[in-house]
């Protein structure tokens, strides 16, 4: 007799980017064992985990907010642009509160310090593959304040042009960007600055020049 009702579950597949080659391993391993998980791949660089995001298709990414070079901070911005991104997790040393706050304003989708269990990191990507977010207690008081932090750099680099006047088929043709692309990102811009179109945006802009021109100088 046939098993009527029977639905088979796809694991998760994820994605690991850490720096230090024992943890890697040793996250690859927890992993591995879990058949909640497929692992896609582990690498140590952020330029590594970059390509994968290009070459893989995986749900959820666990990325050590210490990388070298590029950093897990600059890594999650670059891969929030992207068309389709995998949701973030970051894993870091520590529980200081400004690496959440900073991990939640670049994308990501969730934080586990080191000191926790590896199998409380598991419990949370499978959280986040579901669509949830987790974070520790998070003052987001600040980034309220100034949702121009809540910005990736190519959102910056569109108001300021979207400012200068240029209509969406110039920013597509300025960026290198198509233009579904640039309505992507107008939209997201739109939401983060709590208005609901350009000329908002724009008033906006001004109102704020220095602030965002200080930032750009950083």
């Amino acid at each position: 007799m046939p098993n009527v009702g029977k639905v088979d579950i796809e694991p998760i597949k994820v994605a690991l980017a850490d720096s230090n080659p024992l943890m890697l391993s040793a996250l690859s391993e927890f992993f591995d064992r879990d058949s909640r998980f497929s692992l896609v791949a582990s690498v140590g660089s952020a330029e590594n985990f970059l390509e994968i995001t290009l070459l893989s298709t995986f749900t959820v990414g666990i990325v050590d907010w210490s990388l070298p070079m590029l950093g897990g901070e600059r890594l999650i911005e670059i891969i929030r642009n992207q068309e389709k991104p995998p949701r973030i997790v970051v894993y870091a040393q520590g529980d200081h509160q400004d690496i959440p706050k900073q991990a939640m304003a670049a994308g990501a989708a969730g934080y586990c310090s080191r000191s926790q269990p590896p199998e409380y990191l598991l419990d949370i990507v499978e959280d986040i593959a579901k669509g949830g977010m987790v974070f520790p207690f998070v003052d987001v008081r600040d980034l309220r304040q100034d949702p121009m932090r809540s910005l990736t750099k190519r959102e910056r680099t569109l108001l300021v042009s979207l400012a200068q006047g240029r209509t969406n088929k110039e920013l597509a043709r300025d960026h290198d960007i198509s233009l579904n692309t640039v309505k992507f990102h107008l939209r997201n811009l739109f939401d983060k600055l709590s208005v609901t179109n350009r000329s908002q945006a724009i008033a906006y802009y001004y109102s704020t020049r220095v602030s965002l021109q200080n930032e750009q100088e950083e």
